[in-house]
C-alpha cells in the first residue's frame, strides 16, 4: 500500500524577530551577523515567546480539519524532532496533545535520529506502520516543532538560526493525495560532532553538502524511474540560501523549481520546514494534479543525515 499525506498543517507565529535583535543573545557580532544576513540570506525568524511546546504543537494540530470525527483512526503519533530531551521531567508535551485532541488510544513516540530530517523518518516510519497494520482507513499523526529554549536550540553556527513554528500531517496508506513514490536517506557518521566544535570538521560538511544532498536527490529521481526535468518543485529545509544555491549548480537545477521564500521570512524551523513549505505552494497554487514534488532535508547531530522524498500530487 502506497504512503500518502492525508492532509498537512501548519501554525506560523505572527511574532517575527529581526535576526539582529537575537545578537547578544546568541552572542553573535556584528559581523557574523551581516554574514548571516548578506550570505546565507536570513532576514528574520519566528518566534512565539507565550506559547508552551504543548501550545505551538496543538496550534498545527487543531487545524487538521480532516482530523475532527477521526480520532478513534488515529493509530500512531510521532514527535519528529532533533532534540532527544524537550521538557523537564516528568512533563510529556505530546502525551498531553494525545490526551487533549482525543488520541489516548494511540502509541505515540518521538522520532530523533537523524535532527533536522527526522520530519521525513517520521513520514516513512508512520507509513511503515500502517503498513503492517492493513487497516485502510487507519491514520498517522506526525508533529514537528520545537521550541529554542537552549543555545543548541536557538543557533546552527555559521549556518543557520532556528525558528519557532510547527506543522501536522495526517498521514494514511492508499489514500489518492500526495502519493509517496520514493524515500532515499543516507547517513555520514563521520561528520558527528557538537555545534561549535571540529570547526575544520564544519568546513568539510560545509565543503561536501552540495555533493551529498545532490546524491540522495539523483538517488530518490532514479527509484521512481524518473528525471530531475520530471520534478516540477522542491521543497526544501529552510536552513540558508547558499546552500541550496550550491545544490542547484551542483545538479544544473534552475534555482526557481526550489521554494525559497520561507527561508528570509520564517526561518529554520528545524523538522517542520518542508511542511511549511508545502502548505505555501498549495495555497500558492505551485502544485497541480499529478505533478511531482521532491522534499529534501539534511541533519546534523549524530554525523549527518541527508534525505530526500519524492511525492505525486
Amino acid at each position: 500500500m502506497v504512503t500518502t499525506l492525508d492532509e498537512v498543517a501548519v501554525y506560523l507565529p505572527d511574532q517575527r524577530t529581526p535576526i539582529e535583535d537575537l545578537a547578544d543573545q546568541l552572542g553573535l557580532s556584528e559581523a557574523k551577523i551581516r554574514v548571516f544576513k548578506r550570505y546565507h540570506g536570513l532576514a528574520r525568524v519566528c518566534r512565539d515567546q507565550d506559547r508552551t511546546l504543548l501550545e505551538l504543537l496543538l496550534a498545527a494540530a487543531e487545524r487538521l480539519d480532516s482530523l475532527r470525527g477521526r480520532e478513534h483512526q488515529v493509530r500512531y503519533v510521532l514527535h519528529a524532532r532533533i532534540l532527544p530531551v524537550v521538557a523537564p521531567y516528568p512533563a510529556n508535551p505530546l502525551h498531553e496533545l494525545c490526551r487533549r485532541l482525543g488520541l489516548s488510544r494511540a502509541m505515540a513516540f518521538a522520532v530523533t535520529h537523524q535532527a533536522c530530517a527526522s520530519g521525513l523518518l517520521a513520514v516513512d516510519i508512520a507509513g511503515r506502520l500502517l503498513a503492517a497494520d492493513g487497516d485502510p482507513d487507519a491514520l498517522a499523526l506526525v508533529l514537528a516543532g520545537e521550541k529554542t529554549f537552549t543555545r543548541t536550540a536557538q543557533l546552527l553556527p555559521q549556518t543557520s538560526i532556528f525558528a519557532e513554528a510547527s506543522s501536522a500531517c495526517l498521514v494514511r496508506c492508499g489514500g489518492q493525495r500526495d502519493r509517496l513514490l520514493a524515500y532515499a536517506t543516507r547517513a555520514r557518521g563521520e561528520f558527528d560532532a557538537r555545534p561549535g566544535e571540529q570547526p575544520e570538521l564544519q568546513a568539510r560538511f560545509q565543503r561536501e553538502f552540495p555533493e551529498s544532498l545532490a546524491e540522495v536527490i539523483h538517488a530518490v529521481v532514479a527509484r521512481a524511474g524518473l528525471g530531475l526535468a520530471d520534478i516540477s518543485l522542491i521543497l526544501p529545509h529552510n536552513v540558508n540560501l547558499v546552500a541550496w544555491r550550491q545544490l542547484c549548480r551542483s545538479i544544473d537545477l534552475p534555482l526557481d523549481r526550489v521554494l525559497l521564500d520561507n527561508v528570509p521570512a520564517v526561518g529554520h524551523s528545524f523538522c517542520a520546514d518542508p511542511f511549511i513549505n508545502y502548505q505555501t505552494a498549495t495555497e500558492r497554487g505551485l502544485l497541480h494534479e499529478g505533478d511531482r514534488y521532491l522534499v529534501a532535508a539534511v541533519g546534523a547531530g549524530l554525523g549527518a543525515t541527508y534525505s530526500a522524498m519524492l511525492f505525486e500530487h
